[in-house]
């Protein structure tokens, strides 16, 4: 769903899995959310983020640990807009907690939510 996505969510492994549910709630809710799940991590995708950065208002990095992929996706859209996390290290997020980092995210950037 990244096609009209403003806010884009990178996450991997089991964690883009509850982030798909959380997406699901978001958009339930009016906001135009995304996921963009690396299949692997190095080489990191960058063009993929980049690419997505076009036409986003603000990233979302989810991952079950310390925020590892947040520089990664910051070099990869050259810091052009605001890069969010969301994360804990040893406790899979629900995706309850998810979508409320989703509507933190789009309050920032002023998406609205329907």
């Amino acid at each position: 769903m990244l096609e009209d996505a403003e806010i884009v969510i990178v996450a991997f492994g089991i964690v883009a899995r509850v982030a798909r549910r959380a997406i699901k709630m978001a958009r339930e809710a009016g906001i135009k959310v995304g996921l963009l799940r690396p299949i692997s991590l190095w080489p990191f995708p960058s063009e993929a983020v980049a690419k997505a950065a076009k036409s986003a208002r603000a990233f979302l990095v989810v991952e079950m640990n310390l925020g590892q992929m947040i520089e990664d996706v910051r070099l990869a859209i050259d810091n052009q807009i605001p890069v969010e996390f969301f994360g804990k290290s040893t406790i899979v997020p629900g995706p309850s907690e998810i979508f409320n980092a989703i509507k933190t995210t789009a309050s920032k950037v002023g998406c609205g939510i329907s």
